[in-house]
């Protein structure tokens, strides 16, 4: 089982490196990331009007909040809802529960084309990557079924933590454009950008730690 998940854990930090096709499967934590942002918007009373994905692995999320907490909460969501998937997932797969993990993954990708999902390359990835889920579920034996849940799963880890150190880096040599830290720390005058992107560097290594743990 160990060598398993680093086998995994090594295959999705080679393959999310390569040209094209490692940022279409990049993508898949984008996602999340960007579900993170929308759910807790409605949760808050929000509205989501839409998601975009782009080629180079980035999303933006346009939502709008009635209070301040809001969209406090709905900034600091992101990174945090996909630091906290990837320990699900892991948390899932260790229970030998690894088609939750798919099926979980393909309520979120049909929620997100339904209604918030309206770019050109969105639509384009989100149907191809719907079409791979559903064959897998449909057509997968179990030992399929538990490598593609794995394999997903370790991309949704290795993205989870490159991405928050992609953001701590920027908090420092290039605080206003760091995205959410950024957004953060526009919201709370007193917390600068560096700060945050430091703490949402820590969550995923704290998350990613409990996750692998947990697995081992």
């Amino acid at each position: 089982m160990k060598k398993k998940v680093i086998l995994f854990i090594v295959l999705a930090i080679f393959l999310t490196q390569m040209p094209l096709i490692g940022p279409y499967f990049s993508i898949v934590n984008t996602l999340i990331h960007e579900t993170g942002h929308a759910l807790m918007s409605i949760i808050t009373g929000g509205k989501v009007q839409s998601i975009s994905l782009f080629s180079n692995t980035e999303g933006v999320t346009l939502a709008s909040h009635r209070y301040w907490l809001g969209g406090f909460l709905t900034s600091i969501a992101g990174y945090l809802f996909a630091s906290f998937m990837a320990y699900l997932f892991l948390t899932l797969i260790y229970k030998r529960k690894s088609k939750y993990v798919l099926l979980i993954l393909l309520g979120t990708l049909l929620i997100s084309l339904l209604f918030w999902i309206r770019n050109a390359y969105g639509l384009f990835w989100i149907l191809t990557i719907i079409a791979v889920f559903t064959w897998v579920l449909i057509k997968g034996s179990k030992k399929v079924l538990d490598y593609f849940a794995l394999f997903i799963t370790s991309l949704v880890l290795v993205e989870s933590v490159t991405s928050s150190f992609e953001i701590m880096y920027l908090s420092f040599v290039s605080p206003s454009r760091a995205g959410d830290a950024t957004n953060l720390a526009n919201m709370t005058f007193l917390i600068p950008t560096l700060v945050w992107g430091v703490v949402f560097f820590i969550q995923a290594l704290l998350f990613a730690r409990l996750g692998l743990k947990r697995y081992f």
